[in-house]
């Protein structure tokens, strides 16, 4: 990836799946090198000119000083508020792992999220320990701007590349683990994710469509995905919101949607709903229900 005139000075590890089924931190795994990439030309031309005939499969993870659509990215420039950049083709570990846990029978409960630390030390995908990320956390709350220093230190190589390097063999393990309706609903999903906070005055017309639903999933085709913007009278949004999340949780409870919140980290006073279009419907109900009482 980087220029020949700057050899890279780091490598690491990226393991793969393997038939011999052991854990990601084996010997063989391949040693590959670590570049730092300052300028677009350092990347190889299947990163700027992709084909679909030669798909890639990119680990990719963000670190910077208040990761919001203001916020400063010091490490990978892809947010749509600062560069322009629409997301597409997003496999999402946390959704993947959902639907994992759907397909087990394993009934989700609300907010019931991974980390990517406790993703890794599932036996099923990785099981391996990640005890540098929380040195990485301490270091992060002692001073916030530690991504923001140049040149970038061992620590922050190292950090930046375990984040990303383990992520290819979680991928791998979670496809083989998904079934056909779970993929469309990861595909779905995704797509809807990456357009969530990201507002424009086209309805999102300059976007890759939605995928649709595929033939061979017709004949127990599952309900149509969405997503629904709700505006929020302005100030008003903590009554929304509730004490401690309380007001949203109860919709939440009485809908198989997601509900996310603009403020600091997307556009404020709006609502982003997610989920099959009978359930949209009844949260947008309930919240424009909650808006009737705060006029």
């Amino acid at each position: 990836m980087a220029s020949s005139h700057h050899p890279p000075s780091h490598r690491t590890h990226v393991p793969f799946p393997s038939n011999s089924g052991g854990k990601p931190l084996d010997n063989e795994a391949p040693m590959v090198p670590i570049h730092i990439v300052t300028n677009a030309s350092q990347l190889p031309v299947e990163f700027l000119n992709p084909s679909p005939e030669r798909p890639l499969v990119v680990g990719f993870d963000c670190e910077g000083v208040d990761l919001c659509r203001h916020g400063t990215l010091c490490i990978m420039q892809a947010l749509y508020f600062q560069f322009g950049i629409k997301l597409h083709n997003v496999m999402d570990t946390q959704i993947a792992y959902s639907l994992i846990e759907e397909q087990e029978g394993r009934t989700r409960l609300l907010y019931d999220y991974i980390s990517f630390v406790s993703l890794l030390a599932d036996p099923r995908y990785c099981g391996i320990s990640y005890q540098e990320k929380e040195e990485v956390r301490l270091l992060l709350r002692q001073d916030p701007k530690f991504w923001t220093y140049r040149p970038l230190s061992e620590l922050m190589v190292r950090a930046a590349t375990d984040d990303v390097r383990f992520l290819l063999y979680i991928y791998h393990m979670m496809m083989e683990k998904l079934n056909q309706r779970s993929l469309w609903y990861l595909a779905v999903r995704g797509a809807l994710y990456c357009r969530c906070f990201c507002i424009n005055d086209n309805n999102y017309a300059d976007w890759p469509s939605v995928p649709p639903i595929p033939d061979h999933l017709e004949g127990n085709a599952p309900e149509e995905e969405i997503l629904s913007i709700l505006d929020v009278p302005p100030g008003k949004m903590g009554r929304i919101i509730g004490r401690k999340g309380a007001s949203i949780l109860s919709i939440k409870e009485s809908c198989n949607a997601e509900i996310l919140v603009g403020g600091a980290k997307g556009p404020p006073d709006k609502v982003f709903i997610i989920g099959p279009v009978k359930q949209v419907r009844k949260a947008e109900a309930m919240l424009r229900g909650r808006m009737v009482d705060l006029y």
